[in-house]
């Protein structure tokens, strides 16, 4: 069995012992696993995150094969929080992996108890609960951030970080940014990756059906499963992924910086 020395050595090598000691003590749960979040999170516990609770209701679908890390022919019809959670265990064995197969809403929020982490990611799709996650996570003391959509987008140079209120040319942060002052605003300031990127779908508009059965599955957990959306648009392969990682950096820069303060 490999040690996890052999497994972060060039981490280390690059930022220290130091921060390889702190990044295992910070606690992360990140909310949706799609396209975006399920590349932060394995982006996460390949650069040393051990401590990690991952959220999503849905299961893995075939039209998720072509952006998502945990989609493959093999997982159609699998709980995506329990494929991903053995994907990560198989990168770090004494990763703390909890994988919930929940929906974030203002019903179960309470349940997540927030409070505890130190990082809260958004990489959720639906509008209403993206909103009361918003306002719930910056409430705490943690270190929130957010993903805006990753669909319609093609040109990997066009992806920025900016904090919340600065977003421009993002249809989604317009959307949100219009509920949440409404709803009274956050409670601090937040940074989210996004997209002034917009294009047009070109295909031929997709239907899908809401259903709880998955053929030849009989086992699976329905709970709180749904495969409804608010919108189906055009996505590429690498777009969410490269979203989910820039997510992923803001992490490991944060905890980069702390560890860099704390010398001085």
């Amino acid at each position: 069995m490999f040690s996890e020395k052999d497994i972060f050595q060039r981490t280390e090598l690059l930022l220290g012992s130091a921060f390889m000691e702190k990044i295992s003590a910070k606690k992360v749960i990140l909310f949706g696993l799609g396209g975006v979040g399920s590349w932060c999170a394995e982006s996460l516990i390949r650069a040393g995150i051990k401590h990690i609770t991952i959220v999503d209701s849905d299961k893995v679908s075939v039209s998720n094969i072509n952006r998502q890390l945990i989609a493959t022919t093999q997982t159609v019809g699998s709980v995506k929080a329990e494929v991903l959670k053995e994907r990560l265990l198989a990168i770090n064995p004494k990763a703390e992996v909890t994988a919930l197969q929940k929906i974030y809403d203002p019903e179960s929020s309470d349940s997540f108890q927030l409070d505890n982490y130190d990082f809260i990611i958004d990489a959720i799709d639906s509008l209403s609960n993206k909103v009361h996650l918003i306002q719930s996570a910056t409430k705490t003391k943690a270190t929130f951030f957010s993903s805006m959509g990753a669909a319609l987008k093609l040109d990997p140079t066009k992806i920025k970080v900016a904090e919340f209120w600065k977003v421009q040319g993002c249809p989604l942060g317009a959307a949100l940014r219009s509920r949440i002052k409404k709803a009274g605003g956050v409670g601090k300031k937040f940074f989210c990756v996004y997209s002034d990127e917009l294009l047009k779908n070109k295909g031929e508009a997709i239907t899908i059906e809401k259903t709880n059965n998955v053929p030849g599955n009989n086992n699976l957990k329905d709970d709180n499963w749904s495969s409804t959306k608010a919108r189906i648009n055009g996505t590429i392969s690498y777009m969410p992924a490269m979203f989910g990682m820039t997510l992923a950096g803001l992490v490991i820069q944060a905890i980069e910086k702390e560890t860099r303060e704390m010398s001085l």
